[in-house]
C-alpha cells in the first residue's frame, strides 16, 4: 500500500484531492480531520499579507512565494532552506520574513500550520520533508552571507532535520545545490523531473531525494567546509549493534533488522527523527517511540508483543531496539493461501482456508485481549502489524507507537487505511472496529474501502458469504460493529465485554447496495456516465474530473490516463455522449500548456492532441502536435506511457486522419532512436544521458505501458502503415524482452516478476503483453508467442483482484478477455462473465449511482488509468454494441465463442473497424 496517498484524502471525503485545496478553505468541510474552516484558519499571519512595494507575490501549490520585482534570480545555485515545528513556525517565519524583505532576497514559505503538518507527516515525501521557508541568494557570496546570518538569527530554534540537504550549523538552517527556475529534463527511467545545467551546459536531474548530494561539477564554497566536516562525524560504527538491512522507511525514521554484537541476538532497531514524521496529534516520532517503549514495558512478559532490550540517541536520532520475532506479517499469508486467486477453486480449498481465517481472526482477537487485560489499547490493529509464525500456530502484534493506557482516552492518531476507526471511537472501541474490520479482510482485503463509505461493509461481508461457507452471522457481528456508533447511545463501557450482535445477516443491505450490477449493460453504462458528469468540477482550473493524485503533478489533469482527455474519450466510445463544457475546459487549458507539462500519451500532450482531434478539434490538436515535435527528445523514455513510443503512436495517428505527413516522419523518427538504442544496448531499450525504462533496480521494465509490449505496439502500428518487415523483427525482439521478465506461477500462469511480486495486469503485468502478442500473431505465426499468449490467459481468471482498476486491477482483465484471440480455455464468456461480476467487489454507490475506487482504494476516482472511466471503458469492450477499445488495440477478427449476456441482449465479439 502507497501510504503517500493518505495526505490527499484530508481535502475530501470521496475524492483525491490536493492538501493546499483544504488549507485555504476550498475543500470539503466535513472531512478534515480538524475541519476545514479551522484548517483554513491555521493559515498564518504573513500569508495573508499584501506583497511589499516593489514586490510580487505568487502560489504555487503548498507554496508562497514573495519576490522583489526588480530582482533577477540565476537559474540555478545555493538556495537555503529554513525548517520549524508546528508551535515556532510563526515565530521562525517572521524572522526570516523580516530580514529578507529588508534586503529585498526572494523567499517563499508553506503559508499554515495544516500545510506544514502535513509535510511533515509520518507518510510525506521524504525528499521534501522539513522545507518550511526557502530563501533565494542572488550569488554565492550572498549566500554565504545570508546563511550564516539566519543560522544566527535562528540559533536554538528547533525543526526537522531536512534529509535532502546540508545542514548549518546545530540550527533549523540547511544548504543544497538546486535549481531557482522551472526547467526540466528526463531523468534515468524516462521520467520528467527539475532540472539543472551539468558543467557541459546539459540539463541533468535536479536530485531531491531524501539525503545530501554534491552535484559532481559543483565546488563548494569555502564556508560549508565545517558544516560538511560536520555531516562525515556521525557514524554506527561504535555502536554495539550491526545493522543488516533496512525494513521500512517512513519520514518518522526507518527501521532495520540487526544483530546485538555482544550476544549474538537478532534485532530489530526502530529510529525516530526529532520533529518529524507527525501523526494526526501532532505527536513527532519520538514521542511515539517513547510511547511505544512504554507500551511494550507494561507489556513485557506476554508472548504475543516484544521486549525491548535497548534505547539510545545517535546523532539526534533516536532508537529502540526489540526482541526480534520470527515469522511473517499476515497479509503475506494472502499469496500462498487465499484461494480467490485462482479461477474455480475447490469446495475442500474454500473450505481449508475459512478454517485457517477464522483460526487466525480468533489468534490475534486473544493477543489483543491479553494486551487490553494490562490497560494498552492497541490503536493500529492491521494486516501488516500482526506477525505470524512460520508453523501458524502463535501470532504476536507489531509496532505499539500509537498504543496508549485506556485511561488516556486518547483518539487514534496514526492508523492503516483500511482499519481506520470512525471519528468518536476512543479506548478498546477503537481495536473493537479493527478486528471488526479484519474479519471482512481475511477474506475480501477492500476495507480501505470504508472510508469512504461504512455501507460496503454489508456487501463485501455478502459476497465472502456468497463465496465461502463462513458463518453468516460471524461476519454480521462484524458488520454490526463496523456500522455502530458509540455516540448514539450504544457504546460500551471502556472495561466491559462486548455486547451481543444484533445486526441482521450480511445478506439484505448488502444485496441491495449497488444501484447497478456492472454487466446490466447498458444499465450500468447509464449509471457509471451519470457518476462522472456529476463528479465535474468545471470551476477548477486543476481538474475536470476528480481522479488519480497523478492530476496534481503539472498538466495531470488534462491528460488521458488521469484527466479529463481520458474520460471524454471513454464517454463518447460508450454512448456517453459529448460535452462541450468539458471539451471546451480542456481547449482553455491547452492554450498555452504550463511548462514542464510531459510530452507522453497517458500523462502528457500527445494523449491530449490525440483525443482532441477524436472529438472534432483538430487545429488544437495539431497545435500541441507542433509543440510535442519541437521539444528536444533526447533521453526521453521510449514507454507508452510517458515516452517516445506513446508521442509516435498519436503523431502517426494524426498523420493518418489530417494527412500531415511530417507528423508521421516524426513518428518514424521516434521509432529509429528507439530501435537505435536497443540496438547499442543490446536489446535493452537504454538511452544515452537517461531514458532506459528501467525499475529504481536497475532491471528493465516489462508491460504494456513502461516495457517491451507498448514498444511493440508502436512497430506493429507502424508496420501496418510502411509494409516494413524490419518493423516486426523489432516488435518480435521487444515482446521477447518482455517475456523473458517473466515467470510461471501457480496453474501455469504467465507474469511478469518484479523480484518482491509477480504482476498479472494490463499495465505492467503479463496481461498487457498478451494483448500485443495477439496482434503480433495476427502478422506472423511464431510458437513460442503463441504458447505464451495461452499462459497469459491463466493470469486473467483469478476470481480476486486487489483493484477494480483498468491498468491495476478487474477491469483490465474484462477488456483483455473480450479482445483477446488466443482461444481455449479460460476465453470463453463464461470466463468473460465471471471477470465482470468481480467488478462488482470493488464498485461503490455514489450519491445513487455505480462508480469506482481510485488507486489504492482510499478514495474514488474518474479518470481512465485508475477509476471508473477505466472500468466504463473495459466494460463497454465487452458490452456496447458498438467498437469501444484502448488507443491503438482496436479490436482483432475473432474466432466464434460464446456470446457475453448483455443486460438482457447478447452481442458478439465485433470485428474492428478502424486500425488506430
Amino acid at each position: 500500500m502507497d501510504l503517500g496517498y493518505a495526505v490527499f484524502c484530508d481535502a475530501d471525503r470521496t475524492f483525491y484531492d490536493a492538501p493546499h485545496r483544504l488549507a485555504a478553505g476550498n475543500g470539503n468541510a466535513g472531512s478534515a480531520p480538524e475541519g476545514a474552516a479551522v484548517i483554513a484558519a491555521s493559515r498564518y499571519e504573513h500569508a495573508g499579507r499584501e506583497a511589499p512595494e516593489g514586490w510580487q507575490r505568487h502560489s504555487a501549490g503548498d507554496w508562497l512565494a514573495f519576490r522583489p520585482k526588480e530582482t533577477r534570480l540565476p537559474a540555478q545555485g545555493w538556495k537555503i532552506h529554513v525548517s520549524a515545528c508546528l508551535d515556532n513556525a510563526e515565530k521562525v517565519l517572521t524572522k526570516v520574513w523580516d530580514h529578507c524583505v529588508e534586503r529585498g532576497v526572494a523567499f517563499k514559505f508553506i503559508p499554515s500550520r495544516y500545510l506544514l503538518h502535513t509535510r511533515n507527516a509520518k507518510y510525506a515525501d521524504r525528499g521534501a520533508s522539513g522545507k518550511f521557508i526557502t530563501v533565494y541568494p542572488r550569488d554565492e557570496r550572498e549566500f554565504e552571507t545570508l546563511a550564516t546570518d539566519l543560522g544566527e538569527l535562528l540559533d536554538g530554534e528547533p525543526g526537522p532535520y531536512i534529509l535532502s540537504d546540508l545542514r548549518w550549523g546545530a540550527g533549523p538552517v540547511y544548504v543544497r545545490y538546486g535549481s531557482f527556475t522551472e526547467r526540466h529534463c528526463y531523468d534515468d527511467q524516462g521520467v520528467l523531473r527539475p532540472a539543472v545545467e551539468n558543467g557541459e551546459g546539459r540539463l541533468v536531474p535536479d536530485r531531491r531525494d531524501p539525503a545530501f548530494h554534491l552535484p559532481d561539477w559543483v565546488d563548494p564554497p569555502p564556508c560549508l567546509a565545517p558544516h560538511l566536516d560536520a555531516r562525515r562525524a556521525t557514524s554506527t560504527a561504535d555502536l554495539p549493534y550491526r545493522i543488516e538491512k533496512a525494513l521500512h522507511f517512513s519520514n518518522g525514521g526507518g527501521v532495520y533488522a540487526g544483530t546485538d554484537t555482544r550476544t549474538g541476538e537478532k534485532v530489530v532497531l526502530k529510529e525516530a527523527r526529532p520533529h518529524a514524521g507527525l501523526a494526526a496529534d501532532g505527536a513527532d516520532a519520538v514521542t511515539r517511540l517513547e510511547r511505544e517503549r512504554a507500551a511494550l514495558e507494561r507489556l513485557s512478559g506476554l508472548v504475543y508483543t516484544p521486549e525491548v532490550r535497548d534505547s539510545f540517541v545517535l546523532g539526534d536520532h533516536h532508537f529502540l531496539v526489540l526482541e526480534h520475532l520470527e515469522g511473517r506479517p499476515l497479509n503475506t499469508f494472502f499469496a500462498r493461501r487465499h484461494p480467490l486467486i485462482e479461477a474455480d477453486p475447490s469446495p475442500e480449498r474454500l473450505a481449508e482456508y475459512t478454517d485457517w481465517a477464522v483460526r487466525m481472526h480468533a489468534m490475534v482477537t486473544e493477543a489483543v485481549e491479553a494486551v487490553h487485560a494490562r490497560g494498552v489499547v492497541f490503536n493500529d490493529l492491521h494486516l501488516f502489524n500482526v506477525m505470524v509464525s512460520e508453523d501458524e500456530t502463535s501470532v504476536a502484534l507489531l509496532d505499539f507507537e500509537a498504543a496508549a493506557h485506556i485511561d488516556e482516552g486518547r483518539r487514534q492518531v496514526v492508523a492503516n487505511p483500511g482499519f481506520v476507526a470512525p471519528r468518536g471511537h476512543r479506548g478498546f472501541d477503537v481495536d473493537r472496529y479493527a478486528l471488526a474490520c479484519l474479519r471482512i479482510a481475511l477474506f475480501l482485503p477492500l476495507t480501505s474501502l470504508f472510508a469512504v463509505d461504512r455501507a460496503k461493509a454489508a456487501h463485501l461481508a455478502e459476497i465472502a458469504a456468497r463465496e465461502f461457507p463462513v458463518d453468516r452471522a460471524w461476519l454480521g457481528e462484524a458488520v454490526a460493529e463496523i456500522l455502530r456508533d458509540p455516540a448514539a447511545g450504544t457504546a460500551r463501557r471502556p472495561d466491559g465485554p462486548a455486547p451481543a450482535a444484533t445486526a441482521t445477516t450480511p445478506a439484505g443491505s448488502g444485496s441491495r447496495y449497488l444501484p447497478a450490477e456492472p454487466g446490466d449493460w447498458p444499465r450500468s453504462r447509464d449509471s457509471l456516465v451519470r457518476a462522472i458528469l456529476a463528479s465535474a468540477t468545471p470551476e477548477r482550473e486543476d481538474r475536470f474530473f476528480p481522479g488519480d493524485i497523478a492530476q496534481f503533478r503539472t498538466g495531470g489533469g488534462l491528460s488521458y490516463g488521469y484527466g479529463s482527455a481520458g474520460v471524454l474519450d471513454a464517454l463518447a466510445q460508450t454512448g456517453g455522449g459529448h460535452h462541450p463544457e468539458a471539451e471546451e475546459w480542456l481547449l482553455r487549458r491547452t492554450e498555452r500548456p504550463a511548462p514542464g507539462t510531459p510530452l507522453g500519451f497517458y500523462d502528457g500532450l500527445a494523449g491530449v492532441a490525440w483525443t482532441l482531434d477524436r472529438l472534432g478539434h483538430r487545429e488544437r490538436a495539431l497545435e500541441l502536435a507542433r509543440l510535442i515535435t519541437a521539444e528536444d527528445w533526447t533521453g526521453m523514455a521510449p514507454d507508452l506511457h510517458s515516452g517516445l513510443a506513446g508521442i509516435a503512436l498519436a503523431l502517426d495517428a494524426l498523420a493518418a486522419t489530417t494527412g500531415e505527413t511530417d507528423l508521421g516522419d516524426a513518428a518514424l523518427r521516434a521509432a529509429r532512436l528507439i530501435a537505435e538504442r536497443s540496438a547499442r544496448d543490446g536489446g535493452t531499450p537504454a538511452a544515452t544521458g537517461g531514458g532506459t525504462g528501467r525499475t529504481g533496480g536497475g532491471v528493465p521494465r516489462a508491460g504494456l505501458l513502461h516495457g517491451g509490449a507498448g514498444r511493440a505496439l508502436l512497430f506493429l502500428r507502424l508496420h501496418e502503415r510502411t509494409r516494413d518487415t524490419a518493423l516486426l523483427d523489432l516488435a518480435a525482439g521487444a515482446l521477447r524482452a518482455d517475456l523473458a521478465r517473466c515467470v510461471r506461477g501457480a496453474g501455469g500462469a504467465l507474469q511478469v516478476d518484479e523480484g518482491r511480486r509477480t504482476m498479472p495486469y494490463l499495465g505492467a503485468g503479463s496481461v498487457g503483453i498478451g494483448m500485443v502478442l495477439d496482434d503480433y500473431l495476427a502478422h506472423r505465426h511464431d510458437e513460442e508467442f503463441d504458447r505464451s499468449r495461452r499462459e497469459i490467459v491463466q493470469a486473467a481468471q483469478a476470481k480476486f483482484y486487489a483493484q477494480p482498476g483498468l491498468f491495476r486491477g478487474a477491469a483490465g482483465m474484462v477488456l483483455y478477455l473480450a479482445r483477446t484471440t488466443a482461444g481455449g480455455p479460460g476465453t470463453d464468456g463464461a470466463a468473460l462473465r465471471r471477470q465482470i461480476s468481480s467488478l462488482t467487489w470493488g464498485a461503490m454507490n455514489l450519491r445513487g449511482e455505480l462508480a469506482f475506487p481510485g488507486e489504492q482504494m482510499m478514495r474514488l476516482s474518474m479518470d481512465l488509468a485508475t477509476g471508473t472511466a477505466g472500468c466504463l471503458l473495459a466494460l463497454g469492450t465487452a458490452l456496447h454494441d458498438r467498437s469501444v477499445h484502448l488507443p491503438f488495440l482496436p479490436p482483432l477478427p475473432r474466432r466464434p465463442h460464446e456470446p457475453v449476456s448483455a443486460g438482457g441482449r447478447t452481442q458478439e465479439n465485433p470485428v474492428p473497424t478502424d486500425n488506430e
